[in-house]
């Protein structure tokens, strides 16, 4: 079952979390005129016990077509991505739920512009890279307790390809 890629907008991924980039975005100016400021872009999501992390991930590009073995989701909080050296890259995502419905999975390019925060439940493919070796800005819930749930899946035919 094959995977159709859509192109990344706020209104397509708004089931599953917030795209974080400047288009369109909330601005104004402020620094004494020097900066531009976008608005409040993502909400960042974590459960009384939690605090909020900023990591680097570094990801290398996968095979096209790409077999998807797993999903993931975080309960206690948001997830965060913004890509650091402006390639584009891949975000596969499923609504929350306890289970996962193959036929439910979505597939958005993200433009290296992009960065996207996943609601806190929602399933999600790890990250992935196309381009090359690529850095991103990871903000997203530490603390106490499980915070991170996987499904694998054992059908070779569902597949992303570019």
């Amino acid at each position: 079952m094959p995977i159709p890629i859509e192109p990344l907008t706020r209104e397509a991924f708004a089931p599953f979390g917030d795209v974080i980039e400047t288009a369109g975005a909330q601005n104004f100016l402020i620094n004494n005129g020097s900066t531009t400021r976008f608005h409040d872009l993502a909400r960042v999501e974590t459960d009384a016990e939690g605090r909020v992390l900023v990591n680097i991930f570094r990801a290398e590009p996968l095979q096209y077509p790409l077999v998807i073995r797993l999903v993931e989701r975080h309960p206690k909080g948001s997830q965060a991505f913004i890509p650091l050296q402006g390639r584009p890259y891949l975000v596969l995502v499923a609504p929350k739920g306890e289970t996962v419905d193959r036929k439910a999975l979505r597939a958005f390019r993200a433009g290296g512009h992009q960065g996207v925060n996943y609601h806190a439940g929602t399933w999600h493919h790890p990250v992935l890279a196309l381009e090359a070796t690529s850095d991103f800005l990871v903000i997203d819930r530490g603390g106490p307790g499980e915070n991170c749930d996987e499904i694998f899946f054992d059908d070779p035919s569902l597949t992303l390809a570019l």
